[in-house]
């Protein structure tokens, strides 16, 4: 019962961390980790066939620009 509860408040305290405020910094961070994706997803999507080595190249920068939004929408000033 007792870690059940503090896995709710692990998750209740993220949810509220990703509402605060997030620095000019990370938010810039955040653009350009959704533009990162947006190139792998368009690479993976692509209607022609490509070489593997590309699509699994696409499929890396999906992976680690979804990580750098997430990381960044998640970061807050410090003392909030």
């Amino acid at each position: 019962m007792m870690r059940q509860q503090k896995r709710w408040d692990d998750l209740s305290s993220m949810g509220e961390r990703i509402q605060q405020e997030t620095p000019p910094f990370f938010k810039k961070l955040r653009a350009v980790g959704l533009i990162v994706a947006a190139i792998g997803t368009s690479i993976v999507m692509a209607p022609v066939a490509l070489p593997a080595l590309l699509t699994t190249i696409g499929g890396y920068l999906i992976v680690g620009g979804s990580v750098l939004t997430a990381i960044s929408q998640a970061t807050v000033e410090e003392g909030e």
